[in-house]
């Protein structure tokens, strides 16, 4: 009972956000649950003393600071947000139109932005607080035919390390989340993953067929990674970073190696751009 909190969780009528919300009900916490349309969620988990279910539109600041303030009329204060909604779309830079390309950043990323401009002033004022957002696998490592959805990720991250720094004269506490692959219905879309007009030579199908035919055997369980996140919002100094699944580790793993292999390999040209020192210069 003692560790009973205030929840407030984007992305929330389906995949992890869903599996997220039923543990915390089930622990007899309070949810503020929000996606495109509350009725989802209502339908799936019917109306409950507990849960607060609320239409937004991340994208729009007024619709996020609504959505804040009736969190805090209704519960009283917030204790942890998740920031975990957002969506991936296929198809080469080349390919992805300017209006693609925006409204994917509009979610995954200003959506979070949003969330946190509105939730800080509460948890600043209370002295108190923890940010979790959800980030990928995709941001630490680019893929070929993804690019606004890692631009998205790794925007994500930087966001949370910053925000890390600024929070933490607060006792506000901030985790960044890459899962690798978990077993959620984020892969059935069907055509939908693709940009409207993909273009042949970047092989663009080729990449989604293969992520469908791994839909259904992802090596990842959404309900543990829900538990972990309600377990480090328990802790006194949760992590910053966060990796959830073993290809996570891996893959992060080795494109970390690779940079350092790189990084030393080109640090003579690394090392050679400071202005150079006269020897008068030296002695003074």
């Amino acid at each position: 009972m003692e560790n009973q909190k205030v929840w407030f969780v984007t992305g929330a009528s389906k995949g992890l956000g869903l599996t997220l919300i039923k543990l915390l009900l089930a622990g007899n916490n309070k949810v503020v649950a929000t996606s495109r349309n509350a009725q989802e969620i209502e339908l799936l988990l019917g109306q409950r003393e507990n849960l607060l279910a609320l239409t937004v539109n991340l994208a729009d600041n007024d619709s996020v600071r609504n959505a804040v303030d009736q969190a805090v009329n209704t519960f009283g204060h917030i204790d942890v947000a998740v920031n975990n909604a957002g969506y991936t779309l296929y198809g080469s830079v080349e390919a992805m139109t300017d209006l693609e390309f925006r409204q994917m950043m509009d979610i995954n990323f200003f959506g979070a932005v949003n969330v946190i401009r509105n939730i800080m002033p509460y948890f600043r004022k209370q002295q108190s607080g923890h940010m979790i957002n959800i980030s990928s696998i995709a941001g630490y490592k680019g893929f070929g035919n993804s690019p606004a959805y890692a631009s998205s990720k790794f925007a994500v991250i930087g966001l949370s390390e910053a925000l890390a720094e600024e929070a933490a004269i607060f006792n506000v506490k901030v985790t960044v989340v890459a899962p690798g692959f978990f077993r959620t219905d984020f892969l059935n879309k069907g055509s939908d993953m693709v940009c409207k007009n993909p273009i042949p030579e970047y092989q663009t199908e080729t990449l989604v067929r293969r992520l469908k035919n791994m839909n259904g055997s992802q090596t990842g369980d959404p309900e543990k990674m829900a538990k972990a996140l309600i377990e480090i919002s328990n802790m006194q100094n949760p992590p910053l970073h966060l990796l959830m699944g073993p290809d996570a580790f891996q893959i992060v793993s080795e494109k970390r190696q690779a940079e350092n292999q790189e990084f030393e390999t080109w640090k003579p040209i690394t090392f050679s751009t400071n202005i150079e020192v006269s020897q008068s210069e030296s002695i003074l």
